[in-house]
């Protein structure tokens, strides 16, 4: 962990692993508060590498990949992977920084119970992050798809 990586919020820590997410994104703090405060969620999150997602990905949900975040409910922690994260934006057209909010907003409402197995469950959970993600001036990730 580089010195100075973890700020306290609300009782949670946000950690911050891969150097390259403060070389993108130097606000990703403050941004990871903002999108927490505006989902009301208290979860801790780590921004991390390819590596260590691929890794707990592999290890919890049996598939030997890396994803963009990962959520866990005890205790409540949400953690995103830069690689994927950047080349979702990159490919999306859409900056890092937005992407982390949108996904940020997408762990806490898994940890409030929504999902998206199903197109009526995506709907709603995509409704939903629009609403909070315009909260916070951060575009619509669904629209124009």
């Amino acid at each position: 962990m580089e010195p100075g990586s973890s700020s306290p919020f609300g009782g949670v820590e946000i950690v911050i692993t891969e150097r390259l997410w403060r070389r993108f994104v130097p606000d990703a703090v403050r941004r990871v508060e903002r999108a927490l405060a505006a989902a009301e969620c208290a979860a801790s999150v780590a921004l991390t590498d390819d590596r260590t997602i691929k890794r707990l990905n592999h290890r919890d949900r049996g598939k030997n990949k890396p994803t963009n975040v990962l959520t866990y409910e005890r205790p409540p922690e949400i953690l995103l992977a830069f690689g994927v994260v950047a080349r979702e934006a990159r490919k999306e057209h859409r900056s890092i920084a937005s992407h982390l909010t949108h996904l940020i907003v997408h762990g806490a409402l898994h940890l409030h119970g929504f999902d998206h197995h199903h197109p009526g469950q995506a709907r709603e959970m995509e409704g939903e992050e629009a609403r909070i993600l315009a909260r916070l001036g951060v575009p619509n990730p669904w629209k124009n798809r």
